[in-house]
């Protein structure tokens, strides 16, 4: 599969602790740890479900059959994953984990199979990341366009790259809380998700992606990020992080405008729609001093991760205490972080409605100036069926059926089933616009 981009906070657990590699476990270890992923998985559009097989790459962590990749390459409503070992057997793996915000999912492969036709496999030694350094040589491993235990061999050409650009996984947001280690590598699609190691074979990042129409600029997520979130992965299945609504630009040439000295403070770009830092009153061009008593130093692009990444690992409902500047005043305001969401919601297909919908997500609600986030997001719609035929349309919200108010998509999905048994004419009152209208499905 293709690339994309990901950071977070939970601390670094004891089974997943960086290791010294043994000289007796370097890179042939770390060759037989590396596995071919064939992912199928479903997808929801235009009204229908579709499944979709992709190819990727992962790198087996311990004895348990832990086994991490991309986000992008086992989603979220993954239906198998086949893994191929470097022996050349196949066997089953579960998704455990998964985190887009830093492009990582956890799967675990069958051990009890593997043990019961007595099949071994590898596993492989984490590095440490913060100390490699530009030129320094590495190695990606994994599977380019279906093309199993390929090695390429590049240098870190920066181990601090940031993405000014916006970034997704299958809509879902990337790439918030943490740079990127930049390589000349070759990374092509099917080797996101694979290892980039040292020369020892310890693995220092995990490979994303790649710039298309470009040569020589590969990017992978750095081992200790992988690291932070892996614990959580291992026992939630997701990463809980700490928001406030603060989208912060560099101050790089802007010093003499707001009239501050160089290397103090950030600012701040835009504030997102019914979030702590507007409840808070803060606004765009506010410029933040200090962040919980710490000044705070955001001249550079590379140093808005890092921020981020520090407010998102406050534990939820903290008072965060910001001395910001505005005018060339100076005051302290208190923002309270609640979770953060994606915009992105569940997505299911009713597909003898032919209705794709997306569960409401509160970021969505805020964005879209809605009063709540209860309801159903209408994504695609299927020709000459019955939501079709009444008229519905992508973006519309679904509130309620037969005057039954509908808070999520599982009410809806409770609500389908019984349809299933009986169709029947239903009546859907949706928001369009922000006018509420109701619409009629006749069954087929």
């Amino acid at each position: 599969m293709t690339g994309l981009i990901g950071g977070c906070r939970t601390p670094t657990g004891p089974d997943f602790a960086p290791t010294t590699a043994h000289p007796d476990r370097g890179f042939r270890q770390l060759l037989d740890a590396v596995v071919r992923l064939d992912v199928r998985e479903a997808t929801y559009e235009n009204g229908m479900e579709r499944m979709v097989r992709g190819v990727g790459s992962g790198v087996i962590l311990d004895r348990e059959g832990y086994l991490l990749t991309n986000a992008h390459v086992v989603g979220p409503n993954v239906r198998e994953v086949m893994v191929t070992l470097a022996n050349l057997e196949r066997v089953e793996a579960d998704l455990v984990g998964w985190d887009h915000w830093t492009d990582l999912a956890l799967l675990k492969i069958d051990t009890a199979s593997l043990a019961k036709r007595g099949i071994p496999f590898a596993s492989a030694d984490f590095g440490d990341s913060d100390k490699l350094f530009p030129g320094q040589t590495v190695y990606a491993v994994g599977t380019p366009n279906g093309l199993t235990r390929t090695v390429t061999r590049g240098i870190i050409s920066n181990r601090n790259r940031y993405f000014a650009a916006s970034n997704q996984i299958r809509g879902y947001e990337t790439g918030y809380f943490n740079t990127w280690l930049q390589t000349d590598a070759a990374i092509n699609p099917g080797n996101s998700g694979g290892p980039l190691v040292d020369g020892k074979g310890r693995v220092v990042g995990i490979n994303t992606r790649s710039y298309l129409g470009a040569n020589n600029l590969s990017f992978a997520v750095p081992s200790r990020i992988a690291l932070e979130v892996l614990p959580a992965l291992k026992k939630e299945g997701e990463v809980a992080r700490s928001y406030i609504g603060l989208r912060p630009a560099p101050l790089q040439d802007l010093e003499r405008f707001f009239g501050i000295e160089a290397n103090v403070g950030m600012l701040i770009d835009s504030v997102d729609p019914g979030s702590p830092a507007e409840r808070a009153g803060l606004r765009p061009g506010d410029i933040v001093l200090s962040l919980d008593g710490n000044s705070l130093d955001v001249r550079f692009p590379e140093q808005i991760p890092p921020v981020l990444h520090k407010i998102a690992a406050f534990p939820l409902g903290t008072e965060l205490r910001m001395e910001v500047l505005r005018n060339g005043e100076a005051w302290t305001v208190t923002a309270v972080t609640e979770e953060l969401e994606s915009r992105v919601g569940e997505r299911w297909a009713f597909e003898k409605w032919g209705l794709s919908v997306e569960d409401l997500s509160r970021p969505f609600a805020r964005e879209r100036q809605l009063d709540s986030d209860e309801g159903v997001l209408v994504t695609g719609v299927q020709t000459a069926f019955p939501a079709g035929e009444a008229g519905l349309q992508p973006g519309d919200i679904l509130l309620s059926v037969n005057r039954t108010v509908v808070p999520d998509l599982e009410a809806l999905k409770s609500f389908y089933a019984s349809y299933e048994e009986a169709p029947k004419k239903t009546l859907f009152e949706i928001k369009r616009n922000h006018r509420l209208l109701f619409r009629v499905l006749e069954p087929r």
